[in-house]
């Protein structure tokens, strides 16, 4: 947070210098260098934004770091550019009373004393400001309007302009309170400061858009400030950044509030009760809405969201209680992290999903069937329970690591109703089955009859099963993506990413060389060893698992 710019005694100054460091200087509109001592306007400016403050700045490591609002400490900062200091105001200055800021009232107010005199300063809102003031410093009368313009004219440039004024009282007054500062206010003049968009928060914005979350803008700025940062940050509707003010939000009823509430993007001059109409007004329209906010006003509009989130950093203890989750950086590019990793666990786990159970289907199916009929089984109970607890486990584990996917936050957001065994994902689990039993019951029969051999022919079939498994795993993995991403000369996802299911596959495979080559292993398990022409075949069935498990892909899509 910096200011930039300063309009005091009907002239305006601009200010360089970036972030907390007092390295910087004032120019006026002609380039030329301003000495704040001829300037009294600017001078009382400047001190209104040192004595109305609560906030401090400590330099460590050669940084300079606000501890407190930093909206107080760019002021700090442009006070130290001129050569105004925190500790001078203290002696000369000393506060003898406060009125925080309100939201509901937009200022803050300290009460000072002076060898002669009590001062009041005071800091907020332009709208807050100017209703209460008479004249200027200079004792003129106060043009509204062109002070509007001034306001408008920093707006535009997405800076947020806070207001100051200050007022003389009795020497015996020593508190102050709301009525003291419903007029005769003097103004001093405004100021101008910058908080630019992290760029990590345009490109979140962008793929929350992307993804189908509407981003919406609730603050206490200027309206055309508001617009400004919207612009600048890529919240748009229909390319403009529709903007409300909390006086058109008054008049609204809920009904005209809920047809609005979709099209707009950015709530300026927003109230907290207002926040918590706009949850419902969203909600109304059936809408999931998350809310982020830090204030102990905020606390209602949290409450009532579907996901509240408080600030980690600088948010109040009751924001806090009130949220579900807790932004331990402040920043919004984690609330876009963390759906998109959201996403991808949902996806992993609808993957994992869709790969056991078909397995389990084709077991079962094969059992039952085989039961039905009297016949002999093709896999026996105990090797059902080595398939399903050692194989399957070596194989769907490492679902969970899956990298997430490069469309992931391009797809629409899910219905929340929508059961996690969806019509498609079942559609996908039968012919998974169908094929699997197939696959089984072929290969066992195939042997059987060949070499009348019931261990061999279960052991084939077992080993062709697993084949099979590996290839369909390979379908829905993003391992299978990245192999015929590079057999195209693309690789969007590298191997490393993908080494999990690597290891999974090769964990895999060495159990199924233990299951049938040791001897230890055919006696528990009644399996048989294989040679390398039975290796060979048990490979086969996995060929036309290719294009089953395309087509299971093209039922139900994970990408």
């Amino acid at each position: 947070m910096t200011v930039q710019a300063i309009y005091a005694g009907d002239q305006t100054y601009s200010v360089s210098g970036t972030g907390y460091s007092p390295d910087g200087e004032m120019t006026d509109s002609t380039g030329a260098i301003v000495s704040v001592t001829n300037a009294r306007a600017l001078q009382e400016c400047l001190t209104a934004g040192l004595a109305c403050n609560d906030s401090h700045l400590e330099e460590e490591n050669d940084r300079w770091l606000v501890i407190g609002d930093p909206t107080e400490g760019a002021l700090i900062t442009a006070a130290n550019k001129a050569g105004f200091h925190l500790a001078h105001i203290s002696q000369s200055l000393p506060r003898i009373d406060s009125i925080p800021f309100e939201s509901q009232f937009q200022y803050m107010a300290t009460l000072h004393d002076t060898a002669t005199e009590h001062i009041i300063y005071v800091k907020g809102s332009v709208e807050a400001i100017l209703k209460r003031c008479e004249h200027t410093i200079e004792k003129h009368p106060l043009d509204r309007q062109h002070i509007e313009q001034q306001v408008e004219t920093m707006a535009q440039e997405g800076l947020r302009v806070l207001a100051f004024a200050k007022k003389t009282v009795s020497k015996s007054q020593s508190s102050i309170d709301h009525h003291d500062l419903d007029s005769g206010l003097i103004f001093l003049g405004l100021q101008g400061m910058i908080d630019p968009p992290r760029s990590e928060v345009i490109a979140a914005v962008q793929s929350c858009q992307s993804a189908g979350i509407q981003v919406k803008m609730i603050t206490g700025d200027h309206i055309t400030t508001a617009k400004a940062i919207a612009q600048r940050i890529g919240l748009q509707n229909a390319g403009h950044a529709t903007a409300i003010d909390g006086q058109q939000l008054e008049r609204m009823d809920d009904r005209e509030l809920s047809q609005v509430v979709e099209n707009s993007v950015v709530f300026a001059r927003v109230a907290p009760a207002q926040k918590f109409r706009l949850v419902e007004a969203l909600q109304s329209k059936g809408e999931i809405v998350a809310m982020t906010g830090d204030g102990v006003n905020d606390a209602p509009a949290l409450r009532k969201a579907d996901i509240g989130i408080a600030m980690g950093g600088a948010g109040t203890d009751v924001a806090r209680e009130a949220a579900d989750m807790l932004l331990t950086d402040d920043n919004f590019a984690s609330i876009e992290a963390a759906v998109e990793e959201g996403r991808t666990v949902y996806q992993n786990l609808k993957k994992a999903i869709a790969f056991i159970l078909p397995v389990n289907g084709g077991e079962s199916m094969t059992i039952l069937i085989s039961a039905l009929f009297a016949r002999a089984l093709p896999i026996l109970s105990l090797q059902v329970l080595w398939l399903n607890m050692v194989n399957s486990i070596a194989m769907t584990v490492p679902l969970a690591f899956e990298p997430k996917t490069e469309r992931v936050m391009q797809h629409p957001p899910r219905n929340p109703r929508e059961p996690l065994l969806s019509k498609t994902l079942i559609y996908r689990i039968l012919v998974i089955s169908v094929f699997n039993w197939i696959l089984i019951f072929g290969m066992f029969e195939w042997v059987r009859q060949s070499t009348g051999n019931l261990e061999l022919a279960r052991t084939m079939a077992i080993q062709a099963l697993v084949a099979g498994r590996i290839v369909y795993l390979l379908s829905i993995s993003q391992l299978g993506k990245t192999i015929m991403a590079k057999l195209r000369g693309k690789q969007p996802i590298s191997f490393g990413d993908t080494r999990a299911i690597l290891y999974g596959i090769a964990g895999a495979v060495m159990l199924q060389i233990v299951f049938s080559q040791w001897s230890v292993m055919n006696t528990l398990f009644k399996t048989a060893p294989l040679n390398l022409t039975q290796w060979l075949i048990c490979l086969l069935p996995a060929v036309p698992m290719i294009p089953v498990a395309l087509l299971a892909n093209r039922i139900d899509p994970f990408d």
